[in-house]
């Protein structure tokens, strides 16, 4: 036993020392720059994990290049909620007390004082079993089109946004074998923003990195190319959107952030990495 403590104690001192570092790359589906954007932020960069939109109307594109590309790692982003003011999505399970008049989703989960009434998801009591039957043929889409699909996670909290809504949401992860979220990490923070340039966004991402300590670390962002299509997205207080989502692919896929990874020893992960 005496031999056997000393043949693992470097081990375990080895991997108690060890950054891992899990980047996302989400929004798959919701535009044709952003489907681009995130197969390029793992092929050519550091993300590891991408989140899918199902109810996207780029939906189909993201299953094609995802298909093409078996070896990345592929999450749901259980969505109930459409946020830009000039294009839209709509529930899978059609019009209910989770859409707005018109049959779209509700722009953002609780209601902005800078935006019109009546545009809060939560605010206007949806149903839960409206929630659970849309979180269901969103989860069911997915895995029908990409069975390798290894966990979900909330397109701007809206899944998780009550405690009715989580116990929903984790109830079917619990029935189709999906990780929530990933627990345990610890969030990569301050380094991107709307009114960052690219290379501010770059330079922090690299600066954050160098500064990693031990353990398993999270990065959530959203990359896009700046394209005509995505110029046209955007809501109050973010009209910018493809500037800095083009931000976010620059950063992901920069040399010096790359350099950054190898010189702290940064091992990258992905979702499927977490175990159980």
């Amino acid at each position: 036993m005496k031999h056997l403590l000393i043949v693992l104690l470097p081990l375990l001192s080895q991997d108690q020392a060890e950054i891992r570092l899990l980047v996302r790359a989400d929004d798959m589906g919701v535009a044709l720059g952003v489907n681009e954007a995130c197969i390029r932020s793992v092929k050519e960069g550091i993300a590891r994990s991408v989140e899918v939109i199902v109810p996207g109307p780029w939906f189909l594109d993201a299953v094609r290049r995802l298909e093409e590309n078996p070896d990345i790692d592929v999450g749901i982003h259980l969505c109930l909620t459409s946020e830009w003011e000039r294009v839209k999505w709509r529930p899978l399970s059609g019009p209910s007390s989770i859409t707005d008049r018109d049959g779209y989703f509700f722009p953002m989960t609780r209601q902005r004082k800078d935006f019109p009434p009546g545009t809060g998801l939560f605010d206007e009591h949806p149903k839960p079993e409206d929630l659970e039957r849309e979180l269901r043929a969103q989860i069911e889409t997915l895995k029908r089109h990409l069975p390798r699909v290894s966990h979900a996670t909330s397109h701007m909290g809206a899944a998780v946004g009550t405690p009715e809504a989580r116990a929903i949401t984790e109830k079917l992860c619990k029935e189709f074998g999906l990780r929530l979220e990933a627990p345990g990490t610890k969030p990569v923070r301050n380094w991107s923003g709307s009114q960052k340039t690219p290379e501010e966004k770059e330079a922090a991402l690299a600066a954050a990195i160098q500064k990693l300590e031990p353990g398993t670390w999270l990065i959530i962002e959203h990359p896009g190319v700046d394209t005509d299509e995505m110029r046209q997205m955007g809501h109050q207080g973010y009209p910018n959107v493809a500037a800095d989502r083009a931000g976010v692919t620059r950063a992901y896929t920069s040399e010096l952030v790359k350099q950054a990874v190898k010189e702290r020893g940064v091992k990258l992960i992905s979702h499927r990495d977490l175990g159980d």
